[in-house]
């Protein structure tokens, strides 16, 4: 079944590096795997021998429908055809009964670089899964784990770091792919804190600040918190640097802490 570019597919069938995706779960037996994006099941059934119940949403019907055939006996896996963006993933979760709460689950895919950043923002919606493992773009990974300070540091870095710990394990070459995309792609695999640095109820607050703040980089501290808050500059750096914070330092010098400190004093004022 040829790939649909319109889709961004990229199907991936080396029987090595697919284990080595699964195996990043570190996944108990009978454990719930949401899969975006399964294409032919490869990855899917790397997840069904290592005993997870796979519910695998896929937007192409005919790779759905291809699924729905899948001949591995096995009816720990649930086929949903329909886009992963638009889906509530939670309602998707199997639980004993409507009372009860949603078990553990953890959430894994190779998915399409176009919607990277809105999946990554979706699979972070509370409820949180375990841990997320994504095939991602090699430059998309390597902001994600990128540190304070960095030229690849950014939005995208503090609102993930903020709310998980970061892994960039391995990178997967173009060539291991069919058809090969024009850059390489990793794994990363992102483990929600027990204590995020933001509040869930926040979150949504503390993006768009991080994001103002990056759309000034180049700017000093003052300066881009003038902006965002709209007080006078002076104001500013008086406050931020009886709070420890130099008001001529750069937004991508601070840390997710840091960010999570600002967003808690420009809410107080």
């Amino acid at each position: 079944m040829k790939p649909k570019k319109s889709l961004g597919q990229h199907f991936l069938s080396d029987v090595g590096i697919l284990g080595r995706i699964a195996d990043a779960l570190d996944l108990s037996p009978g454990e719930t795997v949401l899969e975006i994006g399964p294409g032919r099941g490869d990855l899917t059934r790397q997840l069904l021998h290592r005993g997870a119940r796979v519910v695998a949403i896929e937007k192409d019907e005919r790779l759905a429908e291809e699924l729905r055939g899948f001949g591995i006996g096995d009816s720990g896996l649930v086929i949903v055809a329909g886009d992963a963006l638009k889906l509530d993933w939670h309602r998707l979760i199997p639980i004993p009964n409507p009372e009860s709460p949603i078990p553990p689950f953890s959430v894994i895919g190779n998915i399409p670089y176009y919607i990277t950043s809105p999946l990554l923002e979706k699979a972070l919606t509370p409820p949180l899964p375990s841990r997320i493992v994504f095939l991602v773009q090699k430059e998309v990974a390597d902001r994600i784990v990128a540190p304070p300070g960095s030229r690849t540091y950014g939005a995208l870095s503090v609102g993930i770091q903020a709310v998980c710990t970061v892994e960039k394990l391995f990178v997967v070459k173009a060539g291991a792919f069919r058809p090969p995309p024009k850059v390489d792609s990793a794994v990363i695999r992102l483990t929600p804190l027990e204590h995020p640095l933001v509040p869930v109820e926040q979150g949504t607050a503390f993006r768009r600040f991080v994001v103002a703040a990056f759309g000034q980089r180049r700017k000093q501290l003052r300066n881009v918190l003038a902006k965002v808050t709209g007080r006078p500059a002076a104001a500013v750096a008086d406050e931020i640097r009886a709070l420890g914070f130099d008001p001529q330092s750069r937004p991508e010098t601070l840390s997710p802490a840091d960010f999570a400190r600002l967003l808690i004093w420009s809410r107080q004022l």
